[in-house]
């Protein structure tokens, strides 16, 4: 986790937008008989699943500030965002409302 409050003091995504640390392993599909599909093969439709890492301060509604409901820790599924790299990894950065879901 320390790497994850290093970056978090590197980027600090603005408005309602969060930095996500994709997570690659969970691109790795096993087939029912065992068969490994790599993380080469480009099937880009679908879910990502990644980690906060850092988040901005929320947005603007009647200008009263509307604070992220997500936090940096939390796992969650998205579905697009803009890709950065940053010290050599890459990070997606995506707006609250792109977020699909937080999973448990």
């Amino acid at each position: 986790m320390s790497k994850n409050i290093d970056i978090s003091k590197k980027v600090k995504p603005l408005g309602d937008r969060v930095l996500i640390k994709e997570d690659i392993n969970s691109k790795e599909k096993k087939t029912a008989s065992g068969i490994i599909i790599p993380i080469t093969v480009n099937e880009d439709k679908g879910g990502k699943k990644g980690e906060i890492v850092a988040i901005g301060e929320g947005h603007y509604e009647d200008g009263k500030l509307i604070p992220i409901s997500v936090k940096i820790g939390d796992e969650v599924l998205f579905q697009w965002g803009d890709k950065i790299q940053i010290d050599g990894e890459e990070y997606y950065i995506v707006r609250e409302s792109e977020l699909l879901a937080i999973l448990k």
